[in-house]
């Protein structure tokens, strides 16, 4: 089994720049070590035989509809719609301020 000591997870921690408690240290520490072991048990299943695959499902493709453009709305009516417009163009509230 994968064993992760508390020296290399302050190193790792280190590395990464999050500040932990010494609390927090022995969670993180038990959880790391929970999942290195459920990854352990994942290496043992035996996979003779079993084809390659780079996704779970083999239905993967394009789930995007096609970008086609869509019924646009004229001008006027855009601007009938905003709630404040000035020489055709819609009127925001300041966003910055000098």
């Amino acid at each position: 089994m994968t064993k992760l000591d508390k020296k290399t997870l302050i190193n790792l921690t280190k590395l990464c720049r999050i500040n932990c408690s010494e609390e927090e240290l022995e969670v993180l520490l038990a959880n790391l070590q929970s999942v290195l072991g459920y990854i352990d048990q994942m290496k043992e299943v035996d996979t003779e035989g079993v084809p390659a695959c780079n996704h779970v499902s083999d239905h993967v493709g394009n789930v995007t509809r096609e970008d086609e453009p869509d019924k646009n709305l004229d001008r006027k009516t855009f601007l009938d719609n905003s709630p404040s417009h000035v020489g055709g163009m819609i009127r925001v509230p300041t966003v910055i301020k000098f």
